[in-house]
């Protein structure tokens, strides 16, 4: 079946799913908590960081067209996907919108010459963003700070609210 078939990202993640479960069933250690989405995946580790390293290493030993990288939390935060997953003080994990520090924050300028519907669909789809992926603890902020964005680019407070 050629990579260009329909069928291939269906059959892939019929694989990967396959891999992951034997891949994990055979590690000494195991992690307390594994979610993949497509090619990336999210770890919750409690074995240390030397057992982390040997159980990427048992991953990407597996088979050879499968290679595993890692990125591990700095500070607390770890990005995945378009989330900041982060700890909170009371050791839980919290959730709000991750952006890439090469992020400029320009979006469609109200006075730019589309659609009015274009216009509404930032302002709804950054608003349905944040409410998706921010944890209760951190809504407020990111809606404020779209408030701030989405004036900066010319929408008027009716507009925004």
């Amino acid at each position: 079946m050629a990579m260009g078939s329909p069928l291939s990202p269906v059959i892939a993640d019929f694989f990967m799913e396959d891999f992951e479960k034997k891949a994990v069933e055979q590690a000494t250690h195991k992690p307390a908590h594994w979610y993949r989405y497509v090619d990336d995946t999210f770890v919750i580790w409690p074995h240390g960081q030397e057992k982390l390293t040997e159980f990427l290493n048992h991953l990407s030993g597996l088979h050879n067209n499968i290679q595993f990288t890692m990125e591990i939390e700095e500070e607390g935060h770890h990005p995945f996907m378009a989330i900041d997953i982060h700890r909170k003080t009371d050791c839980s994990l919290g959730h709000k919108v991750y952006r890439k520090p090469t992020n400029t924050i320009l979006y469609l300028h109200q006075n730019s010459h589309h659609h009015p519907a274009y216009n509404q669909s930032v302002l709804s789809s950054l608003i349905h963003r944040a409410k998706t992926i921010c944890d209760q603890d951190s809504l407020a902020q990111e809606l404020e700070f779209l408030t701030t964005i989405f004036k900066e680019n010319g929408y008027s407070h009716q507009l925004i609210c």
